[in-house]
C-alpha cells in the first residue's frame, strides 16, 4: 500500500494518514511536538510525480498545536534510495541533500519529522541533523513502515 501511495494511488492518503495519526497519538512524544517537517523531495522529482507523499500524511496529522513547517529543503537531487543497497550507500547518497530555508530558524523548537518508509534511518537522520544544525531543541520521526528489519 505505501509503495502505491509513494508512486501515484494518491487516494490512499486517508487510510494511511488514519494509520500515522493513531501511531502519532499513541507515540509517548505526541504532547512534544510543535511542528511537524514532511521529509521534502527535490523540486524535480516533486514535479514528475506531481506531489511529495509525506507531506500529505504530514497534513492528515492531527494534533492541537503543532502546525506544518515546509522549511526544510531538498538541495539537491539523490539517487533514489532503494538503488543504494548498504546503509554506508545510503548515508553518503542523502549527505549534505538538506537544507533549512533562508531566514527561517528552528530554534529551541521540537519537530517531528514525517516520512513514508524507513529502512537504514539515513535520510531521517540527515534531516535531523540538518534540522539541529538550525537550532532544533528535539527531532522525533513519524513513519508508516519500517523496512528490512529482522524480526528474530
Amino acid at each position: 500500500m505505501i509503495l502505491a501511495f509513494k508512486n501515484g494511488t494518491t487516494e490512499l492518503d486517508s487510510v494511511l494518514g488514519s494509520f500515522a495519526d493513531a501511531a502519532l497519538q499513541g507515540s509517548g512524544f505526541y504532547t512534544e511536538i510543535e511542528l511537524f517537517v514532511p521529509v521534502p523531495l527535490h523540486w524535480s522529482r516533486r514535479l514528475v510525480r506531481g506531489y511529495n507523499q509525506s507531506r500529505v500524511l504530514a497534513g492528515k496529522l492531527t494534533h492541537p498545536a503543532a502546525r506544518i513547517s515546509t522549511k526544510l529543503v531538498r538541495i539537491r537531487r539523490t539517487r533514489t534510495q532503494p538503488s543504494a543497497a548498504s546503509p554506508i550507500a545510503r548515508a553518503k547518497n542523502v549527505a549534505g541533500a538538506f537544507a533549512v530555508s533562508r531566514g527561517h530558524h528552528f530554534a529551541g523548537r521540537k519537530i517531528c519529522l514525517v516520512d513514508d518508509i524507513k529502512t537504514s534511518g539515513a535520510t531521517l537522520n540527515e534531516c535531523a541533523r540538518t534540522l539541529r544544525q538550525a537550532g532544533a531543541s528535539k527531532v522525533f520521526a513519524l513513519v508508516l513502515a519500517v523496512a528490512g528489519q529482522n524480526p528474530g
